[in-house]
């Protein structure tokens, strides 16, 4: 009896350890736990376990030492680490992989552990009361007291900085003149577009505590000298002199259809015929499989501030409405996207 029995569970087996199953759960699992992936990246940036592995690969003891960790505590985080790709272990040593090495150790060009910090002491806090968000579509109270305005800034203009660096990389800024970066967050874009087009000058233009962060951006990224920054309202604030490329970083999420309908109308006044336009943010779209970063960022915005990730469709409608004809997106890697379009 016992023997038939389990002979008929076998029997339900797939064929051979290599036939796919349709029904595979791991991807249930591995959605479901990644908030303690995500927790464990968290503490190992606070920890320093990717800043202590810039000094060679270490075995968990020796990490243990240079993080000032329990060695128990070191070999759980690294072993982590290690299955998600951001470290490797060889002979029991464990090494940061390229990407944690240029983005997360402290001795690269771009360092992203403040907007770590910020997803662990901001957004993470929010995202536990997101199933009432789902109920009423309200962000949860949004506390900035503390010190709590300084990690918010800081981490997202982190973001922006490296969303920045990944549109110069896929964007070629060097045919452009004029650049206008117009009513943006953050004064990297039109940093890394200045980098890229040595012979260009800029313009930024957006409102008050916007301009003054862009304009010591700029001034960090040696291209101050190349720049103009416009303290103004882009609704309602002069329209500058015709430019041959047009940026909209960070604008469409902020603002609701009609205000974004109309900051589309005055940025195709701000170009030339045949100037190019880039609309960076993250979309909805209608692939039979969405890009999942977007559609994170979706419930990201409307948990925080109650802000809207657009289907893309929709801006794109805006945009040949107001005179632009949309060429292509790229989607920018750990980034949003970029539509690029013409001006008619």
């Amino acid at each position: 009896m016992e023997e038939d029995i389990h002979a008929a569970a076998f029997a339900r087996l797939p064929d051979s350890p290599g036939s796919p199953d349709p029904a595979d759960p791991a991807a249930i699992v591995d959605i479901a736990t990644g908030y303690m992936a995500a927790k464990q990246l968290f503490a190992a940036s606070e920890a320093g376990i990717f800043a202590a592995l810039s000094r060679g690969p270490a075995t968990a003891a020796e990490l243990a030492r240079r993080a000032g960790l329990p060695e128990r505590t070191a070999r759980i985080l690294a072993d982590t680490l290690s299955g998600l790709g951001l470290l490797t272990r060889a002979d029991g040593a464990y090494a940061n992989a390229p990407a944690a090495a240029r983005y997360l150790a402290g001795d690269g060009d771009l360092d992203l552990r403040p907007f770590l910090t910020f997803l662990d002491r901001i957004s993470y806090g929010h995202w536990l009361g997101f199933a009432e968000t789902t109920r009423t579509a309200g962000p949860a109270p949004l506390d900035l007291a503390d010190g709590r305005m300084d990690t918010f800034l800081t981490g997202v203009m982190t973001y922006n900085a490296l969303h920045a660096r990944m549109l110069a990389t896929h964007f070629d800024f060097s045919p452009y003149a004029r650049i206008l970066d117009f009513g943006g967050l953050s004064g990297a874009f039109l940093s890394e577009a200045l980098r890229a087009a040595p012979s260009a000058r800029g313009t930024f233009l957006s409102g008050g505590d916007l301009a003054g962060h862009a304009r010591k951006t700029l001034s960090d990224a040696g291209v101050g000298d190349r720049a103009d920054v416009v303290e103004a309202d882009p609704l309602t604030g002069d329209v500058p002199e015709p430019h041959d490329l047009v940026l909209l970083e960070h604008v469409v999420h902020r603002f609701g259809v009609d205000v974004n309908r109309e900051i589309v109308r005055r940025a195709r006044r701000a170009a030339e015929p045949g100037a190019t336009l880039l609309l960076l943010d993250f979309f909805l779209d209608d692939a039979p499989e969405q890009r999942v970063i977007d559609a994170l960022h979706a419930g990201e915005y409307l948990v925080i501030d109650g802000t809207v990730v657009y289907p893309e469709a929709e801006v794109r409608a805006w945009l040949r409405e107001a005179g632009w004809e949309p060429v292509e997106t790229r989607a920018l890697p750990g980034s949003p996207r970029v539509i690029v379009a013409e001006a008619r």
